[in-house]
C-alpha cells in the first residue's frame, strides 16, 4: 500500500498511476498535478473506499476530476470549495482553478451526467472554519490545498481537525508542497507556505496524540531524470515534479490518515494548538 511519500518520475510512470490518468482522462505528463490525482485515487481504492455508497468530502476541489471519478465508482459526494470573493482575492478564479457549483465539476464526463447529479453535491466551506455539520464521511480529500491556509500551524491544525469529520477508520488523504531544499528555513506564512520534514514529523505525532494515524513516512525524492530537474519561474511546466517556489525546491507529498476515536484531551489540545497559533508560532 502506498506510504505518505514524494512525488516520483518512478511512481506517476508506474501502471497503478497511468491507469488513474486514463480514468481521470488527463494525458500522460510529468507533472506533479498528475501525480496528485493518480495519488489520492491510489491511496482510496486500496484502502477500500471507491465503492458503491461511500461517503466522500473533497476539499478546495477547484476544477480538479476527482469528485466527478470517485461518483462514478458510487460513492456519494460532498465537494466544497471557498467562497467566490474569498478565492477571486486569493487568485483561484482568474487562474481557472475555484469552482462554483457542480457545473465546473463534470466538465469531461468522467461521470454520465444523471449519476454525477444524483451523486455529488457542492457547498462553500473555509477550510479554517469546518462547520459542525460535517461529520460521518469515509473519506476525505484535498489536493495541493493545506498550504495555502495562512501559516504551516493552520495546515497542521485543519488536518486535525478534518479528522473528526471521518468515521473511525475513515481515510483522509491530502497533497502539499514539500520543502526538499531544506528541514531549517521554510516559507512558514503567507499564501504558500512549504512543509519540511520536520513539520510532517510533528504532524504525524500531533495526530497521533489525537488518536489518529498517518501512514509510514517516505522521503525519498526520486533519482530518475525528471526528478533531477527544478522548473523555474514562470514556468516551463514539463517536467515539473519539482519547482522552485522563492529560493527554495518544492514537490508534492502526499498524506494519508485514518482516523480513530477522539481522545478525552483532544479539545484541551485543539485549544492549546490555536494559542500558539494566535502566538505567532510558526
Amino acid at each position: 500500500m502506498l506510504k505518505s511519500s514524494v512525488c516520483t518520475q518512478k511512481q506517476l510512470q508506474s501502471e497503478d498511476f497511468r491507469n488513474w490518468a486514463a480514468r481521470c482522462k488527463e494525458p500522460e505528463r510529468l507533472h506533479r498535478k498528475l501525480w496528485e490525482f493518480c495519488y489520492i485515487a491510489q491511496a482510496l481504492e486500496e484502502r477500500g473506499m471507491l465503492q458503491p455508497g461511500r461517503r466522500g468530502l473533497g476539499f478546495a476541489v477547484g476544477r480538479e476530476p476527482l469528485a466527478a471519478l470517485f461518483a462514478s465508482y458510487g460513492c456519494e459526494i460532498v465537494a466544497t470549495d471557498l467562497d467566490e470573493l474569498s478565492a477571486g482575492q486569493a487568485g483561484w478564479v482568474t487562474t481557472g482553478q475555484h469552482a462554483a457549483g457542480l457545473e465546473a465539476l463534470n466538465q469531461k464526463e468522467i461521470c454520465p451526467d444523471e449519476l454525477f447529479q444524483q451523486r455529488v453535491q457542492f457547498r462553500v466551506v473555509d477550510m479554517n472554519a469546518l462547520p459542525e455539520d460535517l461529520r460521518g464521511f469515509d473519506f476525505i480529500w484535498s489536493s495541493c490545498s493545506i498550504e495555502h491556509l495562512g501559516t504551516i500551524r493552520k495546515g497542521q491544525r485543519f488536518m486535525v481537525n478534518m479528522a473528526r469529520c471521518l468515521k473511525p477508520g475513515g481515510v483522509g488523504v491530502h497533497t502539499t508542497e514539500y520543502n526538499v531544499s531544506s528541514n531549517r528555513e521554510t516559507l512558514s506564512k503567507g499564501g504558500d507556505v512549504l512543509f519540511r520534514q520536520k513539520d510532517i514529523r510533528r504532524l504525524q505525532s500531533v495526530l497521533q496524540a489525537c488518536g489518529h494515524r498517518l501512514a509510514p513516512l517516505d522521503f525519498d525524492t526520486g533519482n530518475d531524470p525528471a526528478d533531477l530537474i527544478v522548473d523555474k519561474p514562470p514556468y516551463d511546466y514539463l517536467p515539473h515534479l519539482k519547482l522552485l517556489i522563492d529560493r527554495f525546491t518544492s514537490t508534492s507529498m502526499g498524506l494519508i490518515v485514518t482516523a480513530g476515536e477522539q481522545p478525552s484531551g483532544f479539545a484541551r489540545f485543539m485549544a492549546r494548538l490555536r494559542t500558539r497559533e494566535h502566538a505567532g508560532c510558526h
